[in-house]
Parts: C-alpha cells; sequence; structure tokens
C-alpha cells in the first residue's frame, strides 16, 4: 500500500520530466515516419517496375506492388495485433 502512495507521488515528478520531451520525440518520430514511409514508396515502385519488366500486366503488378507497400504501413500492423 505505501509503495502505491510513494508512486503516486512521483507521477507528478515523472510527468515534469517527460512533457518538456515531448516537443523533440514527436518530431523525431515524425521524421523518421516520414522518411520510413518514402524509402517504401521508393521500394514498391521498384518492385512493380521490375514486376513490368519481367512481363507481369500492369494491373497485376500494381496489386503486388500496392500488397508491398501494405506490409510497411505501421498503423495497420498496430491495428492486426488488436
Amino acid at each position: 500500500m505505501t509503495e502505491t502512495i510513494a508512486e503516486r507521488r512521483d507521477l507528478p515528478k515523472m510527468l515534469g520530466f517527460l512533457i518538456p520531451l515531448l516537443p523533440s520525440l514527436l518530431f523525431r518520430f515524425g521524421g523518421e515516419f516520414i522518411r520510413f514511409r518514402s524509402r517504401a514508396r521508393k521500394g514498391a515502385s521498384v518492385f512493380q517496375e521490375e514486376l513490368l519488366r519481367q512481363g507481369l500486366d500492369d494491373a497485376t503488378a500494381a496489386s503486388l506492388a500496392s500488397l508491398y507497400l501494405e506490409g510497411s504501413d505501421p498503423f495497420k500492423m498496430l491495428r492486426s495485433l488488436r
């Protein structure tokens, strides 16, 4: 019981420590997310071009490239974990 009270007293200290860090963390994670998505789009584009070069039709190549791109969507990954 005393540990819970001590933890409750530490909560404002922890929040006071974390709140100033939030803008930099959001900026950093936002930049990484944008970089990750742009690399995934470039990869899907290269994948689709290679499929077309190998002789697949446009519709199938576009469908496979979109499936390739879906694998890099972290929000869909998080939704599937629910």
